[in-house]
């Protein structure tokens, strides 16, 4: 089963990626109403050391962005609570498992996962190892290219291959990078080079060129866009469009339907500053799609309303002032 297929017109898989806070269970489905992407995946489950994964695998739906899959991903280092933790999310109709180790949050390192993995070969392989064996359903692995430098770079690639996951994403910066300096692209074409299996490449893909640069300097198999979603959550119909020779029309009433979508996902237990709140992280990437956008951006984080509504009277007119390409 080649899980990474191009479409008729040769376009690359695509994915959105899993982003912790923005990319939640209100973004993901905003974007499942504009589509684009081939495939979703899940914000991380946490496997701590004592977990009762019964009760943590229960947040998880497979049929949450339905038509559109979504995959789980996992992070912990204990190989008994992940392998059963993967066996809980078969249960609940996971078609794919992914292991995190490229989380550089230092609440989650500090316990020994995420990107803390990449510190030792063998440990990561012996995680993503016990995950494969667990189920039957393809498991993948997603990571940096390191923790402090890249000095275990091949030997964490080559380890991700050798524990039996069927591709590997790779965003191309170190734990201690965080998300700051420039995506090293290089590294996703020295692990292409390296891997006998696919590779997804993900980070610094902000518009089309991006995208288009990325596969032709790496030589990846697919492309993971996070970050890029949100400043333009119609990028994967762009990058489509590019491939299909089909312009595709940035139009005011689609942006519409994606914030309408986004509230209406808002839990309904969360109070009108959170929702407002919510809105302001939002529209904070949103607003940096165009140098127009950006002179209200501070204006529109620091504005004081405490009432949705209020606030998308105010949003909304400067949003549609400098919206378009």
């Amino acid at each position: 089963m080649n899980l990474l297929p191009q479409d008729k017109n040769g376009c690359p898989y695509l994915q959105l990626a899993p982003m912790e806070g923005v990319g939640d269970r209100c973004f993901r489905k905003a974007m499942a109403c504009v589509g684009g992407f081939d495939e979703a995946v899940r914000d991380f489950l946490r496997v701590p050391a004592n977990a009762h994964v019964k009760s943590l695998a229960k947040v998880y739906a497979a049929d949450e962005l339905a038509p559109i899959p979504l995959a789980a991903q996992i992070m912990g280092s204990d190989l008994d609570l992940m392998a059963d933790m993967a066996r809980e999310l078969v249960q609940m109709g996971a078609r794919r498992i992914d292991v995190n180790c490229g989380c550089p949050s230092n609440i989650v390192t500090g316990r020994g996962a995420g990107s803390s993995l990449l510190k030792d070969p063998n440990v990561l392989h012996e995680v993503a190892k016990a995950v494969v064996r667990a189920v039957t359903i393809p498991v993948t692995l997603k990571m940096r290219s390191g923790y402090e430098d890249t000095s275990l770079f091949q030997e964490n690639v080559l380890a991700a291959q050798e524990s039996g996951v069927r591709y590997i994403t790779l965003h191309p910066r170190t734990k201690v990078d965080g998300y700051g300096p420039p995506a090293r692209w290089d590294l996703i074409a020295r692990a292409k080079s390296l891997l006998k299996i696919p590779l997804i490449g993900n980070g610094d893909i902000l518009s089309v060129n991006d995208a288009l640069a990325m596969l032709r300097t790496t030589g990846c198999d697919g492309l993971m866009i996070g970050r890029g979603s949100v400043i333009n959550p119609f990028i994967f119909h762009q990058i489509r469009a590019h491939y299909s020779q089909i312009p595709y029309e940035l139009k005011w009433e689609n942006l519409l339907g994606f914030l309408d979508a986004f509230i209406a996902e808002t839990p309904e237990d969360f109070s009108a500053k959170l929702r407002v709140n919510k809105l302001k992280q939002l529209l904070g990437f949103i607003f940096k799609g165009n140098a127009k956008l950006m002179e209200n951006r501070q204006m529109v984080l620091s504005s004081s309303h405490k009432d949705p509504k209020d606030f998308l009277e105010f949003v909304l007119p400067l949003l549609q002032a400098g919206w378009g390409p």
